[in-house]
Order: C-alpha cells, then structure tokens, then sequence
C-alpha cells in the first residue's frame, strides 16, 4: 500500500507513539506488529507532525529515539496534530463541500439534496461517479449528529439546513488557549483554534503534562459511558504491555494526579469483586455494556472506600495499614507543621507533650507513602507501621543516605 500521511486507525499511532517516542524502552527491531515497512510508515507520519520536537541517540541495542520539549516554549499541544491526520475517501471531502455548500442559503430534503448534486456539480465533470440517495441520507445523518447540520419534518419529508451559530470565537480566545491545554479533553478546543488565521497563546505552563492527549478517545468514551450509567467492557495492556486482559467493569470516578500528571478512572471489578484504579495509558479499548441499576449504592461505598486511600492502591483485599510518624519542629518552622496539615490526605495530627507532632494514618497500602515521607528528612523522630517491609525500608533508606553523606 502507498504511503499515506493520514491514518485509518488512531490507536496505532498512539501506541506507537507511547512505546517509541514516550516510555522509550522499544528500537527499530522490537516492532514486530507488522513489517518493517510498517514501521517506518509510522515514523515518518510522526516526524510530519512533532519533527521539530524529536530526538535521536546511539545506543549498543541500537537507535532510540524520544521526544524533547520546552513546555514554556510551545504553544500548544503538538500531540493534538495527530488527531488531525484522519484518513477519509475522495467520496467524503466531495459531499463535505458540496453539502454545505448546497446548504448555505437554504433548506433541501435528502432528495433534493442528491438532484441538486446531480445536476450542479456532476454535470460540470465528464466521467465521475455519483453518490445515490442512500449514502447522501448516511452523510446528512452523520452531520446532523455532529452538530454541522439540523432537520425538522415538514409533511412526509425530513428536510436539512445548516445549524446556524452566532459565537463570537475571538471573544473566547483566550479561554480556548487555556482550555485546549488544560482541560481533560483539550483536543476539542484545539480544533476551534483552528479556525484562526495566526497562531498565538497568552498561556504558559511550568508542569505540562501533554502526554495524556494520547488518551482523550479512551477518556472521552470512559466519560460516556458513565453519564450513561452504564457498565463497561474496557481492555486494558499488562505491565509489560505485551498482553491484553479483558475485564467487565463499572467506571465510577476519573483521578487526575497532581504529581506525575497520570489518570486513572476508578472502577468496580466485578470478576475480582473489588474497586481498583486503572491507569488511562494503560486501557486499549473502553465499551459499553448493559446498564448499571445500583450506581448510586457503587458511587456512595467508594466514597467510603477511598477515604483511606493515600494513591490509587487499595493494597490487598482492602487490608489496613497503620502508621505513625513523630517529627520536630523547630522554633520559627510553623511552616511545616501547617505542610504537613496541608498535605496529609487523611489521618490525624497530634501535639505531644515535648512540643513534637505525631502524625497518624490507616491506609491500603502505606509503601505509596514512602516518597512523602522522605520530605521531612531530618526532622523525623519515629515511625511506626503495621507493615514492617515499609518501615524497614523506610529506616534502611535513611541509613543508606547517612552512608553516602558521611553523616554520623
């Protein structure tokens, strides 16, 4: 097949682009999808789009190549380009333009639509091959769905007119800017940019996480099928991203970290009986199932369930963890004290008789407190867990820094 710079299918490219250009751990002979060919396809499609942005190094398993950028230098969302790139016949950009054309200053049913077709814009070719009626109806359907069109009955007949809109878009400029690049699905905003003739964003971000545009389909249909209450069917890749697990599910919640930038959606298993977070780079696929008739007795026990959550692990079987950690606070250090009352996502914090402070917590898992922990370096007194790998390895870490900094 020719090589295309438009694609058919986005899920290829977005795990190609995930595994060669994002995580970086796959070279040129890893890709065993399909042929070689295959592969440099997809690479050249993606140098059309972030060519300015990519990378190259030599390395003794081969060429990897990465993607490298300034946040507070781009002005938009580069990934969103990859959205734009969808494949279409010379069927659909003909009817696009002769639709609304047609539509512009008037209103037609399909088969005037088809007539006015015929006789304006064929004619004025000498071999071309014409839509019937049918596949006209399947595109004013489709339209109409999208917003692009409207219909009303009138009599027997369905009849089309453009839906008209009366939005200022350079009003909204700037809002557009801010929520193509920070909103959950910035993509749709991208496209109203779009429409402007020059490119410019007052907006500029320290912590861009533009990674997750990858997943606006997965999340897009993630948030559907909620507002459905419905279930769903999601497939979701393994650690190594070699094996696919299917899994019946109930999507309750989206979680956004503030940290790393991933999301997730929380979900009840019902093959595992259990709620649990999946990441949204991780799902493949997310389907629509039956509808769910007790979402709102889901909703109101995982309100109950994550209250002990510190991450997105509910370690195992919902098993609760305790920990204790005592810190001084010196003179003139009030600050941390109101950190730590402003970063701790439970738990409680007690004065103690000498002037130190104890922290108390029950959590699912406690080892996704460890990074945290490790802030208050130098200050800690005591810590405690019910999970003793998690104070061991909290206490070796220590040990293991005073080595390397000589500290006695």
């Amino acid at each position: 097949m020719a090589y295309s710079e438009l694609i058919k299918n986005f899920e290829n490219i977005r795990d190609y682009i995930s595994q060669f250009y994002v995580y970086g751990f796959k070279r040129r002979k890893d890709y065993d999808k399909k042929s070689s060919r295959s592969y440099d396809n997809e690479r050249r499609r993606i140098e059309s789009w972030l060519g300015e942005y990519m990378c190259f190094t030599n390395e003794s398993d081969g060429k990897s190549a990465f993607l490298s950028l300034d946040s507070r230098t781009v002005l938009h969302n580069p990934l969103y380009k990859a959205f734009k790139a969808k494949s279409f016949t010379d069927k659909d950009i003909m009817l696009h333009f002769y639709i609304l054309d047609i539509l512009k200053n008037k209103s037609l049913s399909s088969s005037e639509i088809a007539d006015e077709i015929a006789n304006e814009y064929f004619s004025m070719f000498e071999s071309v091959k014409e839509c019937d009626e049918s596949t006209i109806r399947k595109k004013l359907n489709e339209y109409e769905k999208l917003g692009l069109i409207k219909s009303e009955k009138q009599g027997r007949k369905r009849i089309y007119s453009l839906n008209e809109c009366d939005v200022d878009l350079d009003k909204w400029r700037d809002a557009l800017s801010f929520f193509t690049e920070v909103n959950p699905i910035g993509v749709i905003g991208s496209y109203l940019l779009d429409k402007f003739d020059n490119e410019e964003n007052p907006f500029r971000f320290k912590h861009h996480y533009i990674f997750n545009a990858l997943e606006s389909e997965v999340l897009y249909d993630l948030l559907d099928i909620m507002n459905g209450n419905c279930n769903a069917e999601i497939k979701l890749f393994s650690n190594n991203m070699q094996k696919i697990k299917t899994y019946k599910v109930l999507p309750l919640k989206i979680y956004v970290s503030t940290y790393y930038g991933r999301r997730y959606v929380l979900v009840w298993n019902y093959i595992f009986k259990r709620f649990a977070f999946y990441r949204l780079d991780r799902i493949k696929e997310a389907c629509k199932s039956n509808e769910c008739t007790n979402k709102n007795e889901m909703m109101t026990r995982a309100d109950t369930a994550v209250q002990k959550l510190w991450g997105v692990s509910f370690g195992k079987e919902n098993y609760i963890e305790k920990l204790e950690m005592t810190v001084r606070i010196a003179k003139g250090e009030e600050y941390i004290l109101k950190r730590l009352e402003r970063e701790k996502r439970n738990g409680t914090i007690q004065k103690l008789a000498n002037g130190d402070y104890k922290f108390m917590t029950e959590v699912y898992d406690a080892s996704e407190m460890i990074p945290w922990i490790k802030t208050f370096t130098g200050r800690i007194v005591e810590i405690k867990c019910s999970n003793e790998r998690v104070e061991k390895q909290i206490k070796e870490d220590f040990e293991m820094m005073k080595r390397i900094y000589e500290v006695r």
